[in-house]
């Protein structure tokens, strides 16, 4: 499904790349980022729909039989037990497109990801 596609320039544009099936679920996952992440702003980068707020906190793609959410390994390491129904890669997480999206676990990873991004700035304001 994705490579067919020309290269968005932005979420909108990624989204309206994909049948009505994957746009209903693509825009719950931006909706439910948006509402754990108001701040944050919306990007696209490695060509896929990415949430930044003093860095990157999150990606999210739409595949063949899947849907990718890439909150970085630590944050894939820290949830690693709820995550443990989930295929996936070092800082990947497939969620089957048959199976209900975990969007209650993406808003959680995405608030958590926001407080390290934060500490992180915090931190670096202090040397």
């Amino acid at each position: 499904m994705k490579e067919k596609q020309k290269t968005a320039e932005t979420i909108d544009d990624y989204i309206a790349g994909f049948p009505k099936e994957i746009r209903t679920i693509l825009t719950k996952i931006r909706s439910t980022i948006r509402k754990a992440a108001p701040q944050a702003e919306e990007a696209i980068k490695y060509q896929i729909p990415t949430f930044v707020q003093h860095g990157n906190l999150v990606h999210f793609a739409a595949y063949k039989h899947h849907i990718g959410f890439y909150p970085t390994s630590k944050a894939i390491v820290k949830f690693e037990k709820e995550l443990s129904a989930y295929a996936g890669a070092k800082g990947t997480v497939r969620s089957p497109l048959d199976k209900p999206i975990p969007l209650g676990l993406i808003s959680k990873i995405v608030k958590s990801r926001v407080r390290d991004n934060l500490a992180k700035e915090k931190a670096k304001k202090k040397r």
